[in-house]
């Protein structure tokens, strides 16, 4: 055979591969839609991780390509020698593997940092328009919530009036909060209000090792200096940066994302709902919301409910609007409004493969360029609405969201799905699979949850770790990675913690796995937890396995923990408490910010799949080891899931011994004379 023909049948070969459904994914609506998408000959995201293998050099960390004289691999040797590591592999300027691989862990830091924060900026800046009453479409929904927050950053709710304390205007302490937030990402002077919302303990260790951020922008913004050929070429020192704009995200831009956006539009507490591709509806306009901001969603969400507009469907030959989300946007109304969760980051594409999504609408982050090229094979309107977010085929609609026409453009959104329910052109197949979810769990519905309306407290929570009810706590967050079976990871690592009576908070894709497999209910708890977990979950009536929102609302989880913290009974900073963190199929920049601030924040933190420092053993064992010397909490990779939870329930354990609390306590009973002393 010719070289010629050679190229060709290799090439025929490569285009003909495509993803086994069944190894695809553990979830049988994805593997339906997998299947229909190879017999329409429409490609997606899982037959492309078939067909284009990862590069093994940059998956290990050890690729530059910062200047134009890479990009320069440094591969690891099977005889490598860390004593000679730093002279032997060099790239043309000389930076060693680990300088390589700790500048593009923290540009990484630094990509997750502004993918939040600017989320958060944005939040801010709409929460602003609405305290100076710049737009109808927004006001202040959850006063209480902006009277709890308004302290941290320095805004007084008081004012002194003829010698006594008077209660400010609301409006006045909005436009304060508002104001005070904005400076958060670039004052010039001072540091991150927010870090002392930490535990005094932490935010005391993080002013002894130099970390607290001065603003949130400034410290994205050093990294990349940093990281510049020529400048930082220490990897301890790139990651003290690194560990600032981390902190930076998880204790400012996105925590102020969340708290303000709780403000605007409610903090959430517990609704019922359904999750996959079930809740597609044949004989509805249906909408899908796809991304990460609310700003729009919720807009669209009232828009949808009006009677006019429903009744505008119905001319069309609807019976009604269906709205459903994907990825964190759907996280975030479903928490406020119910809202059914279509599905995660890796089904955005089949969603559109049912033939029964009339308009997808999109704002930022994780959305495929691909799904544009799936909805021209259908009839499906692509609708981007960011300007920093837009697509370059010609199929997509751009229609600008402004917040000061919100209303006007969440309506022409809608109306637009609503026109195009006439235009489905094939057949529609929505698979049966939806699973039954309570979901909207915050710091704030936890306390009521557990101590009820006049003991609303976390003395509850800490009392059951310590009398071993529940054996500790596990925050199992993060994305799906096409790298590895779709939801496996995430569903085998919870399932494996809840068993061993580990009670689980869950964010992100992580949350929209849980709910897929049925794990966002109370009655689960019987099914799946150790006998501990399931007796606090039957008596207080929650579910093993806690939706605390999209995965900007991470710090939710940061903030219950200081709450565990502040009940008293589990040591005096967050890396006391019996608590792990997880993120088992993991894939954006804003994972390994996300895991680094918890790391930071005294949290041992495992990753699936893989983690970008492999190749500089030096380094990752600096982050695998040395760190908890000086935080409290460390880096870990665990592929396989059960081990993974594995590791995490041995982390757990350890913190219980640490505490003498390791050791089911002994049951006395107590006669009325041994009550009277307690009373006493």
């Amino acid at each position: 055979m010719s070289e010629e023909k050679k190229v060709v049948k290799k090439a025929v070969e490569k285009a003909e591969k495509v993803a086994d459904p069944v190894a695809a994914t553990i979830d049988p609506a994805s593997q339906q839609m997998i299947r229909r998408a190879q017999e329409l000959k429409i490609d997606t995201c899982f037959d492309r991780a078939v067909k284009m293998k990862p590069c093994n050099i940059g998956a290990t960390g050890i690729c530059c390509k910062n200047c134009g004289m890479g990009p320069c691999r440094l591969t690891l040797p099977k005889d490598y020698d860390e004593a000679t590591d730093i002279q032997t592999r060099k790239g043309i300027c000389g930076a060693s593997a680990n300088t390589v691989a700790a500048r593009n862990f923290i540009r990484m830091i630094a990509g997750g940092a502004a993918a939040h924060s600017d989320h958060g900026r944005c939040v801010a800046e709409v929460f602003l328009s609405a305290a100076r009453k710049e737009t109808d479409a927004y006001q202040i929904k959850d006063t209480r919530k902006l009277l709890e927050i308004a302290p941290a950053l320095d805004v007084a709710t008081t004012v002194e009036v003829d010698g006594k304390q008077v209660d400010r205007d609301i409006d006045e302490i909005a436009l304060e909060v508002g104001e005070k937030a904005i400076e958060e990402w670039g004052k010039p002077h001072g540091e991150l209000l927010y870090a002392k919302r930490a535990p005094k303990a932490r935010y005391e260790l993080w002013k002894k090792l130099g970390v607290v951020p001065r603003n949130i922008d400034r410290e994205i913004v050093e990294i990349m200096h940093r990281t510049h050929i020529g400048v930082d070429q220490d990897y301890k020192n790139l990651m003290k940066q690194g560990t600032r704009a981390a902190i930076a995200d998880g204790w400012g831009g996105s925590m102020l994302a969340t708290d303000l956006q709780d403000v605007l539009f409610g903090t959430p507490y517990p609704l019922t709902s359904e999750a996959n591709l079930g809740v597609l509806r044949e004989d509805h306009v249906n909408l899908v919301i796809h991304g990460h901001e609310p700003i729009l969603s919720e807009m669209i969400v009232v828009v949808a409910q009006r009677p006019e507009i429903v009744e505008y469907a119905k001319s069309k030959g609807a019976k009604g609007i269906q709205l459903s989300g994907i990825c964190c946007t759907a996280n975030e109304i479903l928490q406020r409004h119910g809202v059914p969760l279509c599905g995660t980051f890796l089904q955005q594409e089949l969603a559109i493969i049912t033939g029964a999504v009339d308009a997808m609408v999109v704002d930022i982050q994780c959305i495929f360029q691909n799904v544009a090229n799936v909805a021209n094979c259908f009839h499906t309107k692509l609708i981007t609405t960011h300007p920093i977010a837009r697509m370059e085929q010609d199929n997509v609609v751009h229609i600008e969201f402004d917040e000061h026409h919100a209303l006007e453009d969440a309506e022409k959104i809608v109306r637009l799905a609503i026109d195009n329910f006439q235009n489905r052109r094939s057949e529609v197949m929505i698979p049966k699979q939806k699973s039954p979810i309570v979901a909207g769990f915050g710091v704030e519905s936890v306390e009521y949850h557990l101590g009820g309306t006049f003991r609303g407290s976390y003395y509850t929570l800490n009392d059951n770790i310590i009398n071993g009810r529940i054996r500790g706590i596990g925050g199992v967050v993060g994305c799906n990675n096409a790298r590895t079976r779709h939801n496996e990871g995430h569903i085998q690592v919870v399932k494996e913690l809840i068993k061993n009576d580990v009670i689980v908070l869950t964010t992100g894709c992580n949350a929209i796995a849980c709910a897929m497999e049925g794990l966002l209910t109370p009655e689960s708890a019987k099914v799946y937890c150790g006998p501990g977990l399931a007796e606090v979950c039957e008596t207080v009536g929650i579910p093993p396995v806690l939706h605390v929102g999209s995965c900007v609302d991470n710090s939710r989880i940061l903030l219950a923990a200081t709450e565990v913290v502040k009940a008293g009974g589990l040591g005096n900073d967050i890396s006391d408490v019996p608590v792990a963190g997880s993120a088992p199929e993991w894939m954006s920049e804003k994972a390994i910010s996300i895991g680094h601030y918890f790391v930071v924040s005294g949290v041992y933190t495992v990753f699936g799949v893989n983690l970008p420092v492999t190749g500089a053993p030096k380094f990752q064992r600096y982050l695998f080891e040395e760190f908890e010397k000086m935080y409290g909490g460390m880096w870990d990779l665990e592929v396989d899931p059960i081990a993974h939870a594995q590791k995490m329930i041995a982390h757990i354990d350890k913190k219980r011994k640490a505490l003498g609390i390791d050791k089911a306590r002994e049951r006395v009973l107590m006669d009325m004379a041994d009550r009277q002393r307690l009373e006493a």
